[in-house]
């Protein structure tokens, strides 16, 4: 199992330093743009839709890099003042009861939306924009998989931590 979940995380990892990537392209594009509005009175509205995937690429497929690197914003008026032991079961359980199911249900409500997508090619509504939006909206799943990946990692060294062997 150890190495199965070694492999998830090295999954994690690749599109954490992926999408670090994606940020730096992400501010370039969106210079170029501004660049070409203001210096040269010009549009670019697929270099500016490209920029808008790349920041939805970020928030989506980042997610289980920012679980595994314990990064997100939470409220630690009471978790902080735990023992480890109690922070490991608060974050097992909350693996189980919070993760799984919100990321389930993302992915099962946004399939057919997504799928639909892909089913007619959408593209961009706007002139010279991006004919790739079903691209776009593969993200949202993308996110799920990237959550039940990292949450599986998770709880795979939470239990280990609890059980002392291992959980899964």
């Amino acid at each position: 199992m150890g190495k199965l979940i070694g492999f998830f995380e090295g999954i994690t990892e690749a599109l954490g330093r992926l999408v670090g990537w994606f940020t730096l392209g992400m501010v370039l594009m969106t210079l170029a743009v501004v660049v070409l509005r203001y210096a040269f009175a010009t549009g670019a509205t697929a270099l500016q839709e490209t920029a808008l995937y790349l920041h939805g690429a970020v928030f989506t497929l980042a997610a289980g890099f920012t679980l595994k690197r314990d990064a997100h914003v939470r409220v630690d008026v009471f978790y902080r003042q735990c023992s480890e032991r109690t922070r490991h079961w608060i974050d097992f359980v909350g693996t189980l009861v919070f993760l799984f199911p919100l990321s389930l249900a993302i992915g099962l409500y946004s399939f057919d939306y997504v799928m639909n997508a892909w089913r007619i090619q959408e593209s961009s509504a706007e002139a010279g924009g991006l004919p790739w939006v079903y691209l776009q909206k593969s993200l949202l799943l993308g996110l799920c998989v990237s959550l039940i990946l990292q949450g599986l990692c998770e709880l795979y060294r939470h239990g280990k931590a609890l059980f002392g062997r291992e959980a899964c």
